[in-house]
């Protein structure tokens, strides 16, 4: 049986999103998500964080600032380790052409053959369109955390108002 994995966007999916954040002080936790995380660790689901970090590759911060808050993440986390099986770093600037960025499924797809996943288990979750769509593109299921009922949320994807939403729906359907 192949474990059930989620790809988590981090910015507004696990913590508040500050625009290019770089200062490890400015990680906060969104409400219930180490509770929810633990809860899909229980599940037996392996966690991947897939984070667009485009300030890197504008120059705007180093990738250590990256590492850092990622870091602070983790420690208010309070995860069993491993975590998340993998850190996937998209630190390119979106008129980069080729590379990891979301909506790229490259991520997505590489992980998928090297954690030996069946593509029917795998799950995007993310709070902007750009994050459902690589799972789209990668041909995996996707949920989109969103309170904006005017978003037009693609075919077949899921609509959740936050991460607690999703693991209720995701665990009566497992």
């Amino acid at each position: 049986m192949f474990p059930r994995a989620l790809f988590l966007d981090r910015d507004g999916t696990l913590i508040e999103d500050r625009h290019y954040l770089a200062d490890p002080a400015g990680v906060v936790l969104l409400p219930g998500v180490k509770e929810t995380l633990h809860g899909f660790l229980k599940q037996g689901c392996r966690l991947f964080l897939f984070t667009n970090q485009s300030g890197v590759g504008r120059g705007l911060f180093p990738l250590a600032a990256v590492h850092r808050c990622n870091e602070r993440m983790f420690a208010l986390l309070e995860l069993p380790s491993p975590g998340f099986t993998e850190v996937c770093l998209a630190t390119e600037a979106p008129e980069t052409a080729g590379g990891y960025r979301k909506p790229s499924p490259r991520f997505i797809l590489e992980m998928i053959t090297r954690h030996a996943l069946d593509p029917d288990t795998v799950w995007m979750v993310g709070d902007r369109l750009n994050d459902v769509q690589a799972g789209v593109n990668a041909g995996v299921r996707s949920a989109l955390l969103t309170t904006d009922e005017s978003v037009a949320v693609p075919p077949g994807v899921w609509s959740c108002r936050n991460l607690a939403e999703f693991q209720a729906r995701f665990s009566t359907e497992s």
